[in-house]
């Protein structure tokens, strides 16, 4: 019968329900009679107009779509529809026994018709939907996937499933006591401690976690470390407006879950007032704004009411790529902000001071750099020139246009460093606080922090890639660690760092505990199923290849280079007091050191750069800033 009924046409199907209402409502109004009267032996050719009346809510229905919904999907939507259809027939009856008139007809029938025709209707859509579902359980296609969360975002997700499907939910996992045991939607409610034994029994390799919003961030990965040896795909459902199921997507849309969420830290919520305090009402630049960093400090500091925001980057795609998202964010969020793209490199003078002055910029966040270690360290010069000097010649712009507050964002690369990426990074430092003594009206400030997750370049995404591709995975070395932390916290600490600066600050950002890369590519091909091959599991299905330590890369990175370090109004941001170079010494040497790349003195930069490695003894960098080489003289 239901394969029978499964291969009618759509329009068949209507009118099989429209011809079943046209029964149900005249059945309605009979009984609605007999209840009322007490006798069902009635005489009822004499009520005809009545009975008319009452198929008047079959148009009524129609007219509302009723009956273009597909019955075994119909919710609360189509419940109240038929509320409504039927209450437009009972007021119809209502007019005819008053206008006909038809003697003896009671007052109280129309109402008991609704309330009758209204259980009819909905009861027998409940029916067949209920015996639908049953019948199709076991035929139903689709891969099977367990549901952790038996609340409203699983309940959802499942019926979201059930109607695109390629997925079949066999079952639920909650850790509610109550919920256990339950049937909801015709799936179970089991204990977590069944995921075994449910796995084996319906060959589930996916398992989607509902449960928690974006606030319950511990229970997410509570729920993660359990699942995480079972060996199964984990995907981590969000609010279910965003799952676009119905919109043809598919499961493909659902994401896996964030690489965040295997942090095992939690982010900080910014506090209001710090976010505004350097940007509200201000004119503001942001240098790189195309890059990863950059293009979320616009993000987060177009929703901070700035009088301005100037983006600046030499890379016209990505200049044009955030001018469209920022605009996007004005138009959806109702901002007035303008919006003002400057495509040019912060090396060249003339420019960058002629941008800050003209526009007025009272803040300037200065996120152009290169940053991939192993360009860089092929390319000295450039990311000197580009780092080092690019720095110079803003923070100069800035001094000379009276920015009220210039922010820089560093790296954790930039201590004791063994790379020229990192040793362009520290001399930008170094820049800025020696910078500081001669600026009265200026205050620079420092942000340093590690590694950000999706940013360009990542090791997330790289992992990512090669997990989907069955691998192998490479990682360089099996003991070398980072510190990691999210793009959006780490454009929110930096804004906030930017209201808590003195002159001169070096903020370093609380990136919690450092993370084996090793560990973090076990644990993203676990939640995507798969596991590596180890001398710990030989039996992996997904190879590890280590490449080594590329040129200019450490075992471990470090944010300090002294240990003099204090804490400040947000306990995620401290700072540190570091010594550095006075600004007449420094600018002789960055003199020599410009005439060097100038000439491509390789082995002058070399030495002038070695003095970095130095850390934070001020003699040790000052020897290294003026080395003993005939290029270099200070003279």
């Amino acid at each position: 019968m239901i394969n029978v009924i499964g291969k009618l046409s759509r329009r068949h199907k209507q009118g099989l329900a429209l011809l079943f209402d046209a029964v149900v409502l005249p059945l309605a109004l009979w009984t609605a009679l007999g209840l009322r009267l007490g006798e069902w032996s009635l005489e009822i050719a004499w009520l005809w107009p009545a009975f008319a009346a009452a198929l008047t809510c079959i148009p009524a229905l129609a007219v509302q779509g009723f009956y273009r919904q597909v019955v075994r999907y119909m919710g609360g939507r189509g419940m109240w529809t038929v509320a409504k259809g039927v209450a437009i027939g009972a007021a119809m009856i209502a007019v005819v026994a008053y206008m006909v008139p038809l003697a003896g007809f009671p007052r109280s029938v129309p109402m008991m018709f609704w309330l009758i025709g209204v259980f009819g209707i909905v009861a027998s859509r409940l029916v067949i939907r209920g015996w639908f579902q049953w019948r199709t359980a076991g035929l139903q296609p689709g891969e099977p996937v367990v549901v952790y969360g038996a609340g409203k975002r699983g309940v959802e997700l499942v019926r979201s499933l059930l109607r695109q499907g390629d997925y079949r939910p066999v079952a639920f996992v909650d850790d509610d006591a109550a919920l256990q045991h339950r049937v909801i939607d015709n799936l179970r409610v089991h204990s977590p401690r069944s995921l075994p034994r449910l796995l084996r029994e319906t060959n589930a390799r996916q398992v989607l976690v509902a449960v928690g919003g974006a606030s319950n961030a511990a229970a997410r990965r509570r729920i993660l470390n359990f699942l995480e040896p079972f060996g199964v795909r984990i995907r981590l459902i969000p609010d279910i407006g965003d799952l676009m199921l119905d919109k043809g997507e598919g499961l493909p849309a659902v994401p896996d879950v964030e690489i965040r969420d295997l942090l095992g830290r939690s982010e900080v919520d910014p506090l209001p007032h710090l976010l505004r305090k350097s940007v509200e009402g201000r004119n503001v630049m942001v240098t790189g704004a195309g890059g990863s960093i950059g293009s979320e400090l616009c993000r987060q500091i177009v929703r901070q009411g700035p009088g301005r925001l100037v983006l600046l980057d030499q890379s016209e795609y990505g200049l044009f790529e955030i001018q469209r998202e920022v605009e996007q964010i004005c138009g959806e969020e109702k901002l007035d902000v303008p919006i003002v793209s400057l495509l040019g490199s912060v090396t060249n003078r003339a420019f960058i001071h002629r941008s800050i002055e003209v526009h007025e910029i009272g803040t300037l966040y200065h996120a152009a750099a290169y940053k991939h270690v192993g360009i860089v360290e092929n390319n000295v010069i450039q990311g000197l020139k580009n780092n080092a000097f690019g720095t110079l010649c803003t923070a100069e712009g800035a001094l000379a246009a009276g920015v009220t507050d210039f922010i820089l964002i560093s790296t954790d690369k930039a201590v004791r460093t063994t790379s020229a990426m990192g040793a362009s990074k520290r001399l930008a430092e170094m820049i800025l606080q020696a910078l500081q003594e001669t600026a009265p009206d200026t205050c620079f400030s420092i942000v340093r922090f590690g590694n950000v997750l999706g940013s360009s370049g990542s090791v997330v995404p790289l992992f990512l890639e090669q997990i989907e591709n069955g691998g192998p995975v490479t990682v360089t070395h099996p003991d070398v660690t980072r510190y990691f932390m999210t793009i959006q916290e780490a454009a929110q600490l930096v804004l906030q760092a930017a209201s808590l600066g003195r002159g001169g600050d070096v903020f370093l950002l609380d990136m919690g505990q450092p993370i084996k890369i090793m560990d973090l590519a076990a644990r993203m091909a676990l939640i995507k199923g798969h596991r590596l091959k180890t001398e710990f599991e030989p039996d992996g299905d997904i190879d590890v290849q280590f490449i080594g330590l590329r040129p200019g890369e450490k075992l471990h990175e470090e944010l300090l280079v002294g240990e003099d370090v204090t804490g400040t109004e947000h306990r995620r941001i401290m700072r540190a007091e570091e010594g550095f170079v006075p600004w007449p010494e420094l600018r002789v040497a960055l003199k020599t050191l410009e005439q060097a790349c100038d000439s491509y003195d390789f082995e002058a930069i070399k030495a002038f750069t070695a003095g970095l490695i130095e850390g934070s003894d001020l003699e040790s960098q000052l020897g290294g800033l003026v080395p003993k080489t005939p290029v270099l003289r200070l003279s």
